[in-house]
């Protein structure tokens, strides 16, 4: 008999949990021997003023109206790269909690997703309670589990529509940003299912009011302002809108996905008392990949999420600590003999996940 859909489940095998406990003692060497915080300091704080600037600078010139329909929708494609960068590089620290070692600090910076249309407690409990512990395992990571016309999971029903998603995935990555406008709210639902079976809280009544509030005020901020200041007709103004989200998403999507989707990234399923056979230590490095190389102008901007195997084991360490730690990550598994999953670029990274969407598409996995 199978546990119910959302039940709660158990990590278990306690000798290859002395895996983290070594890990952890590494990691904390290195950190007490270089006089080194957890968190970003002033490297993070640089680049949030950078990314933020990204996203909004170019939206104050657009409202402007000195710039012809053509500049206005590159200006839009800009909004999209800082819209991105804001997401991966200020706000993942922020709620994760290893921007800055002070907590308003990071609730204050955590807000910025706010101006990209999302909302921190949905965030908080869809990425860091039910993604962060339970990656990969079908009906819980909504990662993976339920999208539209994507089987991205082995759970999830194949349909004929399938064999092609390889190829069209990524027109539906580019439309992420978009559904926080709805998706927020389904989430209520969902939760609410979830705790049940005590997997999650049920949804705070008080967050619906900030659900409410920062929504509409994203519509006004990003969709009625410009209609009101500027001389554009609504097809104008929707042609920025989608040009700014789409450049967002996708970019968004493709990023998250080379993480979990890869080749070699399994996908284990519970078992009929709603165990996993693993330390969640494990567990972690099973259904994760790196995709890091030599790029680290894109590791930069990317907020450190090449290195997604630290990311996922230490995910209250700043990102800006990723590319050292990662050699002591490595090693430390290689001589419990646990595979490293790291697909060395962007580009090899990217090959496999298109692997996987057929793969997944076609049945074969």
């Amino acid at each position: 008999m199978k546990p119910a859909k959302y039940a709660k489940v158990k990590f278990l095998n306690r000798d290859k949990s002395l895996f983290f406990s070594a890990l952890r003692e590494n990691i904390d060497a290195y950190f007490d021997n270089n006089h080194l915080e957890k968190t970003g300091g002033s490297k993070l704080l640089i680049k949030a003023i950078f990314m933020l600037s990204l996203y909004l600078i170019p939206f104050g010139l657009i409202l402007t109206g000195n710039f012809s329909n053509s500049q206005m929708l590159l200006l839009s494609v800009v909004m999209g790269l800082g819209v991105a960068g804001v997401g991966m590089s200020v706000m993942h620290d922020a709620i994760h909690g290893s921007f800055s070692s002070s907590c308003n600090v990071n609730r204050f910076f955590g807000a910025s997703i706010y101006l990209l249309g999302g909302n921190v407690y949905n965030w908080d409990v869809q990425h860091n309670k039910l993604h962060h512990t339970y990656t990969n395992i079908h009906d819980i990571d909504e990662d993976i589990t339920g999208k539209f016309m994507l089987r991205l999971s082995s759970g999830d029903k194949l349909k004929s529509a399938h064999r092609f998603q390889h190829i069209y995935a990524f027109f539906l990555y580019s439309l992420m940003t978009i559904s926080f406008l709805w998706k927020d709210f389904k989430e209520i639902s969902l939760y609410n299912k979830m705790a049940e079976s005590g997997l999650v809280k049920p949804f705070p009544k008080k967050e619906l009011v900030t659900l409410i509030i920062s929504k509409i005020g994203y519509i006004l901020f990003i969709c009625v302002l410009p209609l009101l200041v500027l001389d554009i007709t609504f097809g104008q103004w929707f042609a920025g809108f989608m040009a700014m989200h789409c450049t967002a998403g996708i970019i968004l999507s493709t990023v998250f996905q080379l993480a979990h989707v890869v080749e070699g990234a399994s996908q284990p399923s519970v078992d009929e008392k709603g165990n996993i056979e693993n330390a969640w230590a494990i567990h972690q490095l099973n259904t994760t990949a790196n995709f890091a190389g030599s790029n680290k102008v894109l590791s930069w901007y990317i907020g450190g999420l090449d290195y997604q195997i630290e990311h996922h084991l230490f995910p209250n360490i700043s990102h800006v600590h990723y590319p050292a730690i990662s050699s002591i990550v490595k090693n430390t598994a290689e001589d419990f003999g646990i595979i490293y999953n790291n697909k060395t670029s962007f580009l090899k990274g990217l090959n496999s996940h298109i692997k996987m969407l057929h793969n997944l598409g076609h049945g074969v996995v």
